[in-house]
């Protein structure tokens, strides 16, 4: 039976097979996320620490993702997956036991979440550019984006909402056990993956060379860089909000890991929302406008969430924030994807991953150390406003964006040459 439409990446089995053991995966690393911030919680009792363990699990990004672009534009991107998923469980396996024992303080909880921060600045963009090497059909590559946000935004709404229940009943340690066992499945899925198309051949270059050439390339194309840059500032101003939301359920709303686990699984409800709408569209064309009118609804979700003293009603402001954040995101994603050369795929998914999470960790710190200030609703605050204004602002440069994309679009048969500019 033919797929819908909104499917149609699914029907390339090396796709298929991958898109199933990430679903896997994915769910139990959203479960261990909420364990990690809730155990760094309870061991310290302080935002500040939470707000580290964060900037732990994120700095290396900021450094280390453009060497995984460079990496992944040289190297069989799926020997990298499976070196990195694999240190990624040995991490996992490490938390249990210690947590396990009782023995866990907060230095090893730091030191290995700076571990997998590593591990992940690697997985994250070569995960990213890995998606057309496995599609019979390369014109379906934005769909198996929409997808794959569908898929990781699907693991926030339920992992985190696993994961409370799992530590109200049985502790951190289970968290960390199934997240082991869930790289298991992915680990599975890329042993059996041949990828259709390899990379493009390369001329022999420095890897220096490679890193400025694909940070020029990236930064002097207006609408990527205007791209990467609101990306940062979402990153930035609402994207901790995980660090902020142990203080949130405990202060303002006296309670424990399950509301936690409530409030970050309705920032995947919204983000599922947005990737569904996306997975369902035929084509790029016209997702420039959708740019700035998500970060603004970001930041009106959050600044809702600052006022809200109704667990439904600030359930619905996190999901708005979440809609608003991950449209950003994935938006951005696919039109990056669909007008970027091919042999700089990976260097400039690098920097995607670079000014999307490895802004994280400094938001993580400033929100950390804000919410010790101001405390974590007035800090929801601030962020909400940040954001907002520079969805009105790249709102204001809509026009430019439009004229710098049109003539990439042609190229690619995106629209045609006397069609109507990018929308």
């Amino acid at each position: 039976m033919p797929l819908p439409h909104s499917l149609r990446a699914l029907g390339s089995p090396n796709f298929r097979r991958y898109y199933a053991g990430q679903a896997v995966s994915m769910i139990g690393t959203w479960v261990q996320s909420l364990a990690l911030m809730w155990l760094a919680y309870r061991l310290s009792g302080s935002t500040w620490f939470t707000g580290l363990v964060g900037f732990l699990n994120s700095a290396p990004y900021l450094v280390l993702s453009p060497f995984a672009g460079v990496l992944g534009d040289r190297v069989d991107r799926r020997r990298i997956l499976i070196t990195v998923l694999s240190l990624l469980f040995v991490q996992s396996l490490t938390l249990a036991i210690l947590s396990g024992l009782g023995v866990i303080t907060m230095g090893q909880l730091a030191a290995l979440a700076l571990f997998a921060g590593v591990a992940n600045s690697f997985e994250t963009p070569t995960r990213q550019s890995f998606f057309v090497q496995l599609l019979d059909d390369r014109d379906d590559l934005p769909n198996a984006i929409a997808l794959n946000s569908i898929l990781m935004n699907g693991a926030r709404l339920v992992g985190p909402s696993i994961g409370g229940f799992i530590v109200a009943a049985w502790g951190e340690t289970a968290c960390f056990a199934i997240n082991a066992g869930s790289f298991l499945a992915v680990l599975a899925a890329l042993s059996r993956i041949h990828p259709v198309r390899a990379a493009p051949a390369r001329k022999e270059s420095h890897p220096l060379a490679d890193l400025a050439d694909g940070w020029r390339y990236a930064m002097g194309f207006v609408p990527i860089r205007r791209m990467l840059m609101l990306l940062a500032t979402v990153s930035v101003s609402v994207g901790p909000y995980s660090t902020l939301m142990p203080a949130i359920a405990v202060r303002t709303f006296e309670s424990g890991a399950q509301l936690v686990g409530l409030f970050i699984g309705a920032v995947g409800l919204g983000a599922v929302i947005s990737a569904v709408s996306l997975a369902r569209r035929p084509s790029v064309r016209g997702l420039g406008k959708w740019i700035p009118i998500a970060g603004i609804t970001a930041g009106l979700g959050a600044a809702g969430f600052c006022f809200s003293r109704s667990v439904p009603l600030s359930a619905f402001f996190m999901a708005l924030t979440g809609f608003g954040m991950f449209m950003t995101a994935a938006t951005c994603n696919t039109i990056i994807q669909s007008v970027v050369e091919e042999d700089k795929r990976g260097r400039v998914m690098s920097y995607y991953t670079m000014f999307f999470i490895g802004s994280l960790p400094l938001g993580h710190l400033a929100a950390g150390a804000l919410a010790e200030r101001i405390g974590a609703p007035m800090t929801f605050l601030a962020g909400g406003a940040t954001i907002a204004l520079a969805g009105a602002l790249f709102a204001a440069g809509l026009p430019s964006f439009r004229d710098h994309l049109r003539p990439l679009y042609v190229e690619r048969g995106i629209i045609p040459p006397t069609g109507e500019p990018p929308q």
